[in-house]
């Protein structure tokens, strides 16, 4: 499971009471999201005003609720939660921590805004605590270094057994300007994530801080979900109306799910649209060259033979049809 931090939509022309004014003139809206890593479906959406602020907690336990809400119950005896560094406080970690239950393992891995504190915990690692990263296949990332801060941290009042890990790399041109005066000192730039994962029965290193950062760093994937959005309608919001937004949203992420099992069910197996974009899917499939012909009291589907696409519809047509009826 992925809770993004707020997707920014753009708005009405006119003024929207319930939201805010933006640098760019127009009010706009500030939804929260949940998505399904396994079937990148949105879970949950939670429209808000445009100055909503992105660590609200209420708001990230409402939408983490509705989401878990529509997880079939023989899908929840494990679940991961990512957040980024808006889900780092207190009281959703704590949120976090009293999902588990006897029937229930709730793990999460959270972005962390570094502080001071943490600048000097890092600072205290020996050169032999840093280790190669991993990338998404398992080899070794040069240049990029994990490394165990649990136990360096004095930061109080989190959960009992969280663990924090730090990653750093060579900084890019973008973020020089961003870095703190301890990252310009040491040249690297850092991040750190924190979790409740010590060992995942079944899964060999686990426990490692190598694999956890490429687990937490997986989802970035989460931008995807959030271009897909976008592209199904929330990139801008129609509407003064508070109501009519809300059921706008409602509307983009049907078809955005609908997509979503579409490409799950029917196209797993069809390169270039397993994973396809929406602009891909409506170009390729959706926007079909057809016609509607009828004769002898039955309709055909008459789809233009030279189109590249066109095997793939009819694959995917079929396979539709062949799934058996709701129980």
């Amino acid at each position: 499971m992925k809770v993004a931090r707020a997707v920014r939509a753009g708005g009405h022309g006119k003024r929207n009471p319930r939201s805010a004014r933006t640098p760019r003139r127009w009010p706009t809206g500030a939804p929260l999201a949940c998505w399904c890593a396994n079937t990148q479906e949105s879970l949950a959406m939670l429209l808000r005003s445009g100055n909503a602020g992105s660590n609200t907690v209420a708001d990230h336990v409402r939408v983490l609720s509705e989401a878990l809400a529509q997880i079939p119950n023989s899908c929840q005896a494990k679940i991961l939660v990512r957040v980024d560094g808006a889900g780092a406080t207190h009281d959703l970690l704590t949120h976090l921590e009293g999902l588990n239950t006897t029937r229930r393992t709730v793990r999460y891995l959270v972005g962390w805004t570094i502080t001071t504190l943490d600048e000097q915990a890092i600072a205290q690692l020996p050169a032999t605590a840093w280790q190669d990263s991993l990338d998404q296949n398992g080899g070794l990332q040069q240049g990029y270094h994990v490394a165990e801060l649990t136990g360096l941290n004095q930061r109080n009042g989190w959960p009992e057994g969280m663990r924090l890990l730090v990653r750093r790399v060579r900084p890019s041109a973008r973020h020089r300007k961003n870095l703190t005066a301890f990252e310009m000192r040491t040249g690297w730039k850092y991040s750190i994530i924190a979790t409740n994962i010590g060992r995942m029965g079944g899964i060999a290193g686990s426990h490692h801080p190598q694999w956890l950062d490429a687990v937490a760093r997986a989802h970035a994937v989460v931008e995807d979900r959030v271009r897909a959005g976008k592209a199904m309608g929330l990139r801008n919001l129609p509407s003064q109306d508070w109501t009519v937004n809300q059921g706008w949203i409602l509307a983009a992420n049907l078809g955005h799910d609908l997509d979503c099992w579409l490409r799950l069910l029917t196209l797993h197996d069809q390169d270039g649209l397993e994973r396809a974009e929406p602009d891909t899917m409506r170009y390729r499939l959706y926007h079909l060259p057809a016609r509607l012909a009828a004769h002898a009291r039955r309709r055909y589907l008459r789809i233009e033979r030279t189109w590249p696409w066109a095997q793939a519809f009819v694959l995917a047509w079929q396979r539709l049809t062949d799934l058996p009826d709701l129980a």
